[in-house]
């Protein structure tokens, strides 16, 4: 059981494929538009169940409870060794040697 008040990332579905418009990329249309929020749990919620937050701007979400806690999780990949030689290519030809 996740508490009233806790800091919580919820997930909804807000359309259907079969509700997407038809203006959209035929790739886009096949998947449904999701969203996921976080916010603070106005009431007592348990994982995987519905739950109802406020969120950091006042707007009151409803959806499936995802996580506790949440954390960012997100990266910009590996590391590519070519970007680097690129990147000091660059500031070479720009800063005429300068290195920083």
């Amino acid at each position: 059981m996740v508490k009233k008040n806790t800091w919580v990332l919820i997930h909804r579905i807000i359309l259907n494929p079969e509700d997407r418009a038809p203006q959209v990329p035929d790739d886009t249309k096949r998947a449904p538009l999701e969203m996921w929020v976080k916010g603070r749990l106005l009431e007592d919620a348990e994982i995987g169940g519905a739950a109802r937050i406020t969120t950091r701007t006042g707007r009151t979400e409803e959806g499936t409870l995802l996580e506790e806690n949440p954390t960012y999780r997100h990266g910009f990949g590996d590391f590519v060794p070519e970007l680097l030689d690129i990147s000091e290519q660059v500031r070479r030809i720009v800063f005429e040697g300068a290195t920083e």
